[in-house]
């Protein structure tokens, strides 16, 4: 990735290195990070034009002058800005309010899945996304939307608007496909993937479960890279295999102590990559973002400045990014945190594009506010206002109980078929709190608006009132859970008039609500009034009984394919293993 001004870039940092052009900002006396020797290195200054490294080394001569700001790192260790490798950025928050608490920590690029901007609003719906991520303190880079839905509304990304997202130069590969959909469906997706690779691009993975022959079939498609190992054992697996192992450390998986015991056996960490895969708005607020993730690599026994590149070069090389970032380098952007002790991940100086965006965990940059296009603010399309009579599952005539197709939660997220009998009355099937059964129903929102099937899950915790949200994982439903049929309506009709969102109701009546107006996926209020009002939708659904550590997070993934096994959309229940499935139990079943 090389830009049009390259050649009157690298034209004035010749000049810089050779002391004929003053550095504008030049930080002196510092022990280096260098993260592609291993090395730590004393009395190093580093010389910085406009946004790019120009110098590194102990004699800068005539490039420090009296136009060069002086950063005086004297007893202190500079090291590369961090590098988140995998995120989503469309979960919950906008760009802007995010980044003034990512910055102080000294993260300066994030690489974000785009899959959730496209399901709900196509190609347009993911270069708004991507746009809002541009012109920023920091670089965001994207990977364009695989073909994993369980949803037939959920269209393939087309050949031409592969190719027009591939020809971005901040789309750097094909996000995270789930490998059963790769080696159930090779003629549709290898297609995908050759048009990816020979442009030049990545093909991110997704091996959850793959093991053996199966991982062997899997990586012989080309992908890169897994963030899905748990424990040591998985993660040597694909190591050995050629992957690049993202370790996750974020609010929906923290896998880093579990994985990292792997470093006594595998020493060689050059394709072990720290990522958060998400970190939830509390989180960000209390603990913080790349820098916890890196501080508690240390903290299980990482070196330090190996800890450092898990972070920096190791995703910068995976992502054929390593001309310009993950390092302290000249050619590179001046992108680097100074830190006054090398085993306490905290920055007391964050370095940016060249620019200095952070001083003693205050954020100094401003980030850039986007103004996202009219169909991203109009997403949820449902025709009418809905009623009880729409959540209703008819029985057959005649009879007091029914044998029906559950979905059972065996954790948070993951689930299971259950077969369950089930109480009749005046003809249809009943939720039964009783049994821990609440009624559950997926409508499609924008590109079949509607549509709508309506189920019954087990375990979620959901004693009385109703739960629904926006944020269905890999497609364009409303997810609404409950055990009364006028709450769920209630709840519904209220996501249809805040235009996208998460609403609890009881006993009819709007118990708590949280807009999320961009996409349905997101708002842009601050990280705190975010963070207050899922507090205030957990508060309310712990007054109804549910338990889970985060809720919302459970109810939005019974839509995705990446997790088993029995999973929900518009369209009916799908089991990973055998496919789609019908509410009722038949003798064959």
């Amino acid at each position: 990735m090389i830009d049009q001004d390259y050649a009157h870039r690298t034209k004035n940092l010749f000049e810089v290195a050779l002391g004929s052009r003053q550095a504008h900002l030049a930080v002196t006396r510092a022990t280096l990070a260098n993260v592609y020797t291993g090395e730590l290195l004393e009395n190093q200054t580093i010389c910085v034009w406009d946004r790019w490294i120009a110098y590194v080394g102990p004699q800068p001569g005539e490039s420090i002058g009296s136009e060069t700001e002086i950063v005086d790192a004297q007893d202190k260790t500079v090291i590369p800005g961090f590098i988140d490798g995998h995120t989503h950025m469309s979960d919950r928050y906008t760009a802007a309010p995010f980044l003034k608490h990512v910055i102080p920590g000294g993260t300066t690029a994030i690489v974000t899945e785009s899959v959730e901007p496209y399901a709900v609003g196509g190609y347009e719906g993911v270069t708004d996304f991507m746009d809002s991520l541009t012109a920023q303190p920091i670089h965001f880079f994207g990977t364009a939307p695989p073909s994993a839905s369980i949803s037939t509304n959920f269209p393939p990304v087309s050949q031409d608007d592969l190719d027009r997202l591939l020809d971005r130069p901040d789309i750097i590969g094909l996000g995270e496909s789930f490998w059963q959909s790769v080696l159930k469906d090779p003629d549709r997706l290898l297609p995908v993937f050759e048009r990816v690779l020979s442009q030049g691009k990545l093909l991110e993975g997704h091996s959850a479960g793959a093991s053996g022959n199966k991982l062997n079939a899997y990586a012989a498609a080309n992908v890169s890279s897994c963030h899905e190992p748990i424990n040591a054992r998985e993660a040597i697996e694909r190591l050995r295999l050629g992957f690049y192992v993202m370790v996750r450390e974020g609010s929906i998986r923290r896998d880093l102590e579990e994985i990292m015991t792997l470093k006594d056996e595998t020493p060689d960490l050059r394709r072990m990559i720290l990522v958060t895969d998400g970190v939830s708005p509390k989180d960000l607020l209390q603990k913080g973002y790349m820098e916890l993730v890196v501080q508690k690599a240390v903290d299980c026994g990482v070196s330090p400045l190996a800890a450092i590149q898990m972070a920096t070069i190791n995703p910068a090389t995976h992502f054929n990014l390593d001309h310009i970032i993950g390092g302290i380098a000249p050619g590179r952007y001046a992108d680097m945190s100074i830190l006054p002790d090398i085993s306490r991940i905290q920055p007391e100086l964050v370095i940016g594009q060249g620019r200095i965006i952070a001083r003693q965990g205050q954020c100094l940059a401003t980030p850039r506010e986007h103004f996202f296009q009219p169909a991203s603010l109009d997403s949820v399309h449902l025709p009418a206002a809905l009623s009880s009579e729409h959540f209703r599952i008819p029985a057959d005539p005649g009879v007091n109980h029914m044998t029906v197709r559950v979905i059972d939660m065996i954790t948070d997220l993951v689930t299971a078929e259950a077969h369950l009998n089930l109480p009749v009355d005046n003809g249809q099937i009943q939720a039964d709190p009783s049994q821990g059964v609440a009624k559950i129903a997926a409508l499609n929102r924008s590109n079949n608006p509607g549509q709508m099937f309506v189920g019954l899950i087990r375990g979620f915790g959901l004693m009385t009132g109703a739960l629904a949200a926006s944020t269905g994982w890999d497609v364009a439903d409303i997810v609404v859970l409950g055990t009364s049929d006028d709450d769920m309506a209630a709840a519904v009709n209220r996501i249809r008039d805040l235009k996208g969102g998460i609403v609890v109701c009881h006993q009819g009546r709007v118990k708590a609500e949280l807009p999320l107006p961009i996409m349905g996926l997101m708002t842009d209020v601050p990280i705190s009034t975010l963070a207050q009002g899922l507090d205030t939708i957990a508060a309310a659904l712990h007054d109804l009984g549910v338990t889970f550590r985060d809720p919302l997070l459970a109810l939005s993934a019974l839509t995705s394919a990446a997790i088993p096994f029995l999973r929900i959309c518009e369209q009916g229940l799908v089991n990973l293993k055998s496919g789609p499935c019908s509410l009722l139990v038949s003798d064959s079943d």
